[in-house]
Order: C-alpha cells, then structure tokens, then sequence
C-alpha cells in the first residue's frame, strides 16, 4: 500500500521525532512511504479560529499534494478530524472518494484497522498513563467514550499489547479533556491550566513514569505543566513507544 505521510505543522516545527519515528514504523509495518516535502498546514487552526475562508487554499493545496496516494496517514487526531469534517465544505467540485479526506487515517487507527499488525518488534520496559485524546475518542472511535453505555475498548491499548515490556494504565476519568482545546488553551488559558493540572495529577496517581497519547498537541499542554511544576512525571507519544527498538 502507497502511503502519503502528512506531518502537521506542530509536529514538524516541535516534535520532529514524532515524524521520523511515524516514517519509521509504517516502513517497519511493511508500508511504502512518501513524506511529500512541499506540505504545509491542514487549515485546523485558521478554521477553528472562525476564518474558515482563509483554510481553503491550504485544503486545496493538501489535497493535490496527496492525490496520488492509496492512504494518507498523520499523528494526529485533530488535524486529521479537520481534514474529514473540514475539507467537504473547503473543496470546490468536491468528489466523494477522490479527495484526500477520504483516504486520510491517524495512524493508531491506520494500524489497528487497515495493517493489523500481528507484532512489532519493540520494547519499552515502562510503565505507562494512557491519555485519550477528545478527538480520537469521539471523532474517530480510538477508544469507547465513557459517557456511552458501550463496551469498552481501547484501539491504543490494543497496540500497545504488541509491545514488550510495557505496563499500561489508565488514570481516573479516563477520557476526561485536558484542557488544551487548541484556540481555547488561549482564550481560555486559566480554565485550560487548571484542567491540565487536575489531569496530570490523575496520571501521576497511576505511577507511569510517562504519559502516552496519540496526539502531541495535548501531550504538549500537559508537558508545559509538568515542566513549570517539575512534576515526576514524562510525556511521549505513542508512536514513539510503538516504534522502540528491542
């Protein structure tokens, strides 16, 4: 299968490390892989701030840039949520099927839906706070949202499984905001501080020695707390666990 890998912007500019070791497990997992270098941001922010208008030409430039792939796959529930909800309204002359948010997939849910992969290879011997996301959780079923009266299951866990050594756990309110949120960490930020702190606490009371998600911008938030508190605590996203050498 020919994917395209879509790093957004943060990623690319903060955690570089998440792009490269993305690249590397979906080579691992037996994936031809393509970073188009002329990508740029997917419009979430521009979109999400009220300037929808101005996320067109981005949408259309991302579109054109990834036609030529079977699957388009990013480290990032939220900017892959914009692009599927997002780009229908964006794109002129849009076509079902052939345009870049039909074939768009974050990559914990790439894995576990289309590669199935039956082990990986790696090895973390840690013991870990598992931290869902909002977006994963409820935008494109990462994991079962716990105000459902739904089975629970965990697709991050699940990958998680394939890996040697780790201890996973999941703090109290498991599925509970961050409180980063994007533009309300800024218009907001003494609420979204506030959610933060309570939520890191709740991974501290895990004993993890690193809190794990699929998406870096709410492991940022909750990393910028624990550095001004110096808390015991890391964060880490779980491409990088899922992708530890033995």
């Amino acid at each position: 299968m020919k994917v395209g890998l879509f790093i957004p912007c943060y990623i690319n500019a903060v955690y570089p490390e998440v792009g490269r070791a993305s690249y590397e497990l979906l080579r691992k997992v037996g994936c031809e892989v393509e970073y188009p270098l002329d990508q740029t941001c997917c419009g979430q922010p521009m979109a999400n701030a009220g300037f929808e208008k101005d996320a067109k030409a981005l949408a259309e430039r991302m579109d054109a840039l990834f036609a030529k792939y079977d699957y388009v796959v990013g480290p990032s529930a939220s900017c892959v949520v914009f692009v599927r909800e997002g780009y229908p309204r964006l794109l002129d002359n849009y076509k079902e099927h052939a345009c870049v948010d039909a074939r768009i997939w974050e990559i914990c849910e790439f894995l576990h839906d289309v590669v199935k992969p039956a082990r990986l290879d790696a090895r973390f011997p840690h013991r870990v706070s598992l931290h869902n996301s909002c977006h994963g959780v409820r935008k494109m079923d990462l994991s079962s949202p716990s105000e459902m009266n739904v089975p629970l299951h965990s697709k991050l866990r699940d990958l998680l499984a394939l890996v040697e050594g780790v201890e996973v756990a999941e703090p109290e309110r498991r599925d509970e905001c961050c409180g980063f949120g994007g533009m309300f960490s800024v218009e907001e930020n003494a609420v979204s501080v506030a959610m933060g702190r309570a939520k890191v606490q709740r991974h501290i009371a895990t004993g993890a020695e690193y809190i794990t998600g699929a998406d870096s911008s709410c492991l940022m938030h909750m990393q910028g707390i624990i550095d001004r508190e110096k808390l015991p605590v890391k964060t880490l996203h779980i491409v990088e666990i899922l992708n530890s050498k033995l």
